[in-house]
């Protein structure tokens, strides 16, 4: 995470030559109800976008604690830190089974999170409520469903042309992975939360076409590997993947849909 961009007043800001994670941490700051003292358990932190900028925010009277399943992401995460921020604590752990002595917290974040909360996403999102102090908000972001349509269609048409029927089963079960907005506010919902919100604005991704697009650092890990992973026969992959990266023109623009889901526990803190 560079901090170049830090003005006199933010040492901590998020990192403006990230076109992905920055985006979606925007739209989750934009929900998110923030103020010096607060205790924040952060979700899958990765290396600290945007568990940094919260701990500058919140300061030495609160505390943030980022959790990842990742181990490098843990120990990039500390190496960035260097030590400073000491209210900032990094730890792997899986956030889908927190464990029973970690309190509970007045602000639960996690940008680009909801995804990794598979397979049995109700349960997770339950298990972060338990850990959530009455009167607490939870804000969340991630890719909701629609994310890269444009991308999904033009493979299913070349999967078609190429009378790949399971393939094109397996794509299509990728696809209807993703959780749209009103399922997870569903989520929500379900655990009884109040003021549930489930914000969607569209970001574009650039990409040049052939080798460019299906290496693109964002659009290969995640999204163009689950369209990989389809095919038994490697050749073929790349046969049919060759031609989508070449028609890149009937895919523009390339659009993900960034949602936050926002809400808060009944009670007072």
């Amino acid at each position: 995470m560079s901090r170049s961009s830090a003005s006199p007043s933010t040492r901590w800001p998020l990192p403006a030559e990230d076109d992905w994670s920055t985006p979606f941490a925007e739209l989750l700051l934009a929900q998110l109800d923030l103020r010096p003292g607060l205790t924040i358990l952060d979700i899958a932190c990765g290396h600290g976008i945007p568990a940094f900028y919260l701990a500058e925010q919140v300061g030495p009277t609160g505390s943030v604690l980022g959790i990842d399943m990742s181990r490098g992401q843990v120990a990039n995460a500390r190496a960035i830190q260097r030590g400073e921020l000491p209210w900032l604590r990094f730890e792997c752990l899986d956030m889908r089974a927190l464990p029973a002595s970690l309190p509970a917290f007045q602000r639960i974040t996690g940008n680009l999170s909801v995804m990794f909360l598979r397979p049995n996403r109700f349960e997770a999102m339950k298990g972060l409520i338990d850990h959530l102090e009455p009167g607490g908000q939870i804000v969340l972001t991630f890719p909701s469903l629609g994310t890269f349509d444009s991308i999904w269609q033009r493979i299913d048409r070349e999967m078609r042309r190429h009378g790949l029927i399971i393939e094109r089963e397996r794509l299509a079960a990728h696809v209807a992975e993703r959780p749209s907005a009103a399922e997870a506010r569903g989520w929500l919902e379900r655990l009884n939360v109040e003021r549930i919100d489930a914000i969607e604005q569209p970001l574009e991704v650039a990409s040049g076409a052939g080798q460019r697009f299906l290496q693109h650092p964002l659009l290969r890990g995640g999204f163009l590997d689950d369209a990989y992973e389809c095919f038994d026969d490697a050749g073929l992959a790349d046969t049919v993947m060759t031609s989508v990266a070449a028609d890149l023109e009937s895919m523009m623009p390339l659009t993900a849909r960034r949602c936050a889901l926002s809400g808060w526990k009944p009670g007072q803190v």
